[in-house]
């Protein structure tokens, strides 16, 4: 036995297991949390060898954190641009009515709330949302044999053919929207955005108050300070 592979498998598993007690929305104590510490390791390591890139502004003081939030937004209006392009002329009114039905088709029947948390929505956008898509005879909905008061919704057979019918131009509008990224970037960019959505959803699950949230995550996180 390679006892020395062993002695620095303990060290990786000790270090996982401190930085997984200290930071408990990022890493569940299992094998799956173990892989993507790794994962995050990893990221670490390569970013320490890259050349730190020009943002606009950062000669007059702009920061990083700043650059990262308008880029964020500008990607999400141009991903809107082009899923409005691929519903125009259909019977879909919004983006959200599309993304919705294709989360019910690939993850199956859910609760409402489930549903609008997945798409990280808050409750009262989220039911509207359902409820056109329940008017459109594009879901059904049935009550919870675990909880009467929850309604189970899943994708219908309309559904299913309305999505179908404008899936191409679904999927050529996703395809845009990853521009001209090589494989491995996209690779890395997955890598990346995986890791500020583990980091950001159980916050917002959490339902804190507008008032409040700002101060609380900078509390918890120690960030933004």
């Amino acid at each position: 036995m390679n006892y020395t592979l062993v002695k620095d498998f303990m060290t990786l598993l000790e270090q996982f297991e401190t930085e997984a007690h200290t930071h408990p929305d990022s890493y569940t104590i299992d094998i799956q949390g173990f892989k993507t510490w790794i994962v995050d390791q990893e990221d670490v390591t390569e970013d320490d060898s890259l050349e730190e890139p020009y943002w606009e502004g950062k000669e007059n003081g702009r920061t990083a954190e700043s650059a990262i939030n308008t880029l964020l937004v500008h990607l999400n209006r141009y991903a809107k641009t082009y899923s409005k392009s691929a519903i125009s002329n259909s019977e879909f009114s919004t983006q959200e009515d599309f993304i919705y039905l294709i989360n019910l088709k690939a993850f199956g029947q859910m609760t409402k709330m489930e549903l609008i948390k997945k798409n990280i929505h808050d409750k009262p956008v989220g039911m509207l949302i359902i409820a056109r898509l329940l008017r459109q005879g594009w879901i059904e909905q049935s009550e919870s044999d675990i909880d009467k008061r929850s309604k189970l919704i899943c994708i219908s057979e309309a559904g299913l053919l309305a999505l179908e019918h404008q899936m191409k131009k679904i999927r050529q509008a996703t395809n845009i929207v990853a521009g001209n990224l090589s494989y491995n970037e996209k690779m890395s960019l997955i890598n990346i955005l995986n890791k500020l959505d583990r980091f950001h959803y159980p916050i917002f699950s959490r339902n804190i108050h507008s008032d409040n949230l700002i101060s609380i995550v900078q509390e918890e996180y120690s960030l933004g300070k």
